[in-house]
């Protein structure tokens, strides 16, 4: 078995009609140095005039999405002869199971496959796959194998397994034994390593990861040239992983593991990135899919690119920067309508124009937080600001993360209205150092179960391949421009569109520049997204998501002729767990094949600012009303991290 790498984050964890639910993003256009006020309210112009485009358009959407929900005649597609020669040649493996519960919890089971470099080559040289099986605890009563995938691209299905009995319902776990795998060249599989060591690692990617997006033009060439680096380094020292980890690669990998585990058909539930994965599976095996459920979804055209978009980077077709953009600007107008009571921003003045004011002077004078003995812990400039924003964004009780943390930042700033009190200042300054420290212990936390179980078969972290897995899945999947120069000029447009998010989810995809990534793989999936499954396929879309855009869902629902919408107006990064409605929704399906109806919408139980501040809110982070379980581990950003799916 492979050395353990970095192990994705855990997150803690009524039926209703949408609050205008969004289908396009808006794009906002910028006014060069006009007035702030003047800004503001053209931005709250086109707003509204959006909505009500939005509103209109939602119904047609979601008929066109949900309506395409199944004929009993229907045929479903049938697997293709080479997928099936592919995959069929496969003799099936037999995992070396060990007992891992001491570490992981009951039942839990552990081991490794070896599975084809190349399926093209299934007697040919293989890459080891780790596994980790959660077992019912009655098999008299098992339906099935459930897989799941938290996303990333290299987010880790050993631990989202071993996390399943804290975030999956009990009806569930009841009748699936859980199945995560980490996908080939991440985590506790052969890992993919695009650099010798750690120290050419770090000196190659520095300018890469020392921000979360350049500013200015020095910070842009130093990005771009690791980002050359970056391509060239996984197409030579990386190889041949490096151009084996196409999600088709994986999706053909699921199909021999269905095997192992001795199901005639898939049961799969995936999220963010794992719904490409999932989507995937569906079109290369349509004809093999039992129940299949992807929340949180990324435009599977979008991912792969066509020859009309590939001179558009990939993370700026998915349009993630404006998703954010829109639940940020939706937090800002929601803050204003409950007013100071309920929203701390509201107290400074109208919201939107005092963080125009607070990003405006972050854009010129970056603001150095410091902890109590005066040592630097996060510089505040524009693009550390973007990605904290985005992380608080990932939250279910994204309202009350962004309200506290920029006020906070206002308040350290010296941006709002009037002059805020030496006194004020330094609450600020120490609330958000606690607030960073507060993070990255969680993040710290969050790996503990799994890192106790490297550490107990002797696994040790002599290189982090986390990026190095990222951008080795997202490369190979997906059509990009030739020069990393290129993303200069998409990135000035994603600003306009999607100020401080649009930059930020497009300089991600930078390294794949294919003039200097030239890793391929001749086998990658590139559609079509059509085919008709054996059973439907449930999309789950989130109004408010920052990584995955509502957009995403309703292209995937749209394009699958067997599927069926189901819309959540929740905050945060993906759905399950965030309303008895859609959790509902979702477990029912899974157990049955039953779709809800046509046009479900769910409404997420935490929303902006109904609470007093007085009211004892419960604080950011704290447990979500009458909940008792823990949200799926997906992966958000730290301040100063690059976004992931």
């Amino acid at each position: 078995m492979s050395e353990l790498r970095r192990i994705v984050q855990f997150r803690q964890g009524d039926d209703a009609d949408a609050h205008r639910p969004p289908r396009t993003a808006g794009r906002v256009i910028a006014q060069g140095d006009h007035d702030m006020h003047v800004r503001s309210r053209a931005r709250k112009l086109f707003t509204a005039m959006t909505v009500g485009a939005l509103a209109l358009g939602a119904g047609v959407a979601t008929a066109s999405a949900t309506s395409a929900a199944p004929a009993a005649t229907a045929v479903p597609a049938k697997t293709s002869a080479l997928e099936a020669k592919r995959v069929g040649s496969v003799p099936t493996p037999k995992p070396d199971w060990f007992d891992c519960s001491e570490v992981v919890g009951p039942r839990a089971d552990c081991g490794t496959v070896q599975l084809p470099l190349d399926y093209d080559a299934p007697k040919g040289a293989t890459t080891e796959v780790a596994l980790l099986r959660i077992r019912v605890a009655d098999p008299s009563k098992k339906v099935g194998t459930l897989f799941l995938n938290p996303g990333g691209p290299g987010g880790s299905g050993v631990s989202i397994a071993a996390a399943a009995p804290s975030f999956l319902s009990k009806s569930l776990l009841a009748k699936f034994d859980v199945v995560g795998f980490d996908p080939r060249g991440t985590n506790f599989s052969d890992n993919v390593k695009c650099f010798k060591n750690l120290g050419a690692q770090a000196k190659q990617l520095k300018p890469i990861l020392q921000t979360p997006f350049p500013l200015g033009a020095t910070e842009r060439a130093s990005y771009i040239g690791a980002s050359e680096k970056f391509g060239k380094a996984c197409s030579t020292t990386g190889k041949p992983l490096a151009a084996s980890m196409s999600t088709a690669e994986v999706a053909r990998d699921m199909d021999v593991l269905r095997r192992v585990v001795g199901d005639k058909k898939l049961t799969y539930l995936g999220f963010s990135y794992g719904t490409y994965l999932g989507n995937v599976y569906a079109n290369l095996f349509p004809d093999r899919v039992r129940a299949l459920v992807i929340d949180g979804v990324l435009d599977p055209v979008a991912w792969a690119g066509t020859a009309s978009t590939q001179s558009i980077p990939q993370t700026q077709r998915l349009k993630s920067g404006e998703g954010a953009s829109r639940a940020l600007q939706e937090i800002l107008k929601r803050c204003q309508k409950a007013g100071p009571t309920k929203c701390n921003l509201a107290g400074l003045g109208d919201p939107e124009i005092v963080y125009d004011r607070f990003i405006a002077k972050a854009k010129k004078t970056p603001i150095a937080l410091k902890d109590d003995e005066g040592n630097v812990v996060v510089s505040l400039n524009y693009a550390v600001v973007t990605s904290w924003l985005l992380g608080d964004l990932y939250a279910p009780v994204a309202g009350t993360a962004i309200d506290w943390d920029l006020s906070y930042m206002i308040q350290l700033a010296d941006a709002a209205a009037a002059p805020v009190p030496p006194a004020a200042k330094k609450a600020a300054r120490i609330a958000l150092v606690d607030r960073v420290h507060a993070k990255k212990l969680a993040a710290t936390k969050s790996t503990a179960k799994v890192d106790r179980l490297a550490s107990q078969l002797g696994f040790g972290f002599p290189y982090d391949n986390s990026l190095d897995a990222f951008q080795s899945v997202l490369c190979t999947d997906g059509l990009n421009p030739a020069k990393a120069s290129s993303w200069t000029t998409a990135t000035r447009y994603a600003e306009l569109s999607a100020p401080g998010f649009g930059p930020l989810w497009s300089w991600a995809s930078a390294p794949c520049a294919s003039s200097t990534w030239t890793a391929t793989d001749e086998d990658a999936y590139r559609g079509s997204f059509a085919h008709r499954t054996s059973a439907p396929v449930l999309v789950v879309g989130s109004y408010w998501d920052p990584a995955t855009n509502y957009e995403g869902a309703v292209r995937a629902a749209q394009l699958l002729p067997n599927s069926r919408l189901l819309s959540s107006d929740n905050w945060g990064h993906t759905a399950y767990g965030t309303s008895k409605c859609v959790t509902g929704a979702i477990d029912t399906y899974l157990l049955t094949a039953k779709t809800p109806r046509a046009g479900k919408v769910c409404k997420g139980d935490e929303q902006p600012f109904t609470t007093p501040l007085d009211g004892g809110s419960g604080g950011i982070g704290a447990p979500r009303t009458g909940s008792t379980k823990s949200l799926p581990p997906i992966v958000a950003p730290l301040p100063g991290d690059r976004p992931q799916y």
